[in-house]
């Protein structure tokens, strides 16, 4: 009972959740699941591995298709993102712990910078941009 009504706050939060609080939210997903692919590695759980951070990188994706391409900073961010995804692929494909831990890096600098302009009071921001 408990897991259904949990499972309504989390859709509901994100339903509701702004622009910049999804980016927030996809920013805190991928770290959890990258910190739990790199902990498969670690105890050989390598099914549970490629689970984990298939789902790191179908978040580091919806980033990249959500940049404003009209904006510089999306131009500069959209190859840092590819270069994630692929840290991520060959941590992946080669159980290789030390990419997994520079794309969490990568994501961890990310999700706090964006804290930072949402304390701001950036509300009116979008990923890579001012509206």
């Amino acid at each position: 009972m408990m897991t259904k009504q949990l499972e309504a706050y989390q859709n509901n939060a994100i339903t509701t959740a702004s622009g910049p609080q999804l980016t927030m939210m996809l920013y805190n997903g991928c770290i959890k699941f990258i910190n739990q692919g790199i902990k498969a590695v670690n105890e050989k759980d390598y099914e549970m591995k490629n689970t984990f951070i298939q789902k790191a990188q179908d978040i580091i994706q919806e980033l990249m298709l959500t940049l404003n391409q009209e904006i510089e900073i999306s131009k500069q961010l959209l190859p840092l993102y590819d270069y994630i995804y692929y840290l991520l692929q060959q941590g992946n494909i080669k159980n290789d712990i030390n990419k997994l831990e520079e794309a969490l890096e990568f994501v961890t600098e990310f999700r706090d910078t964006w804290k930072e302009v949402l304390k701001q009071g950036a509300s009116n921001y979008e990923q890579g941009a001012q509206v």
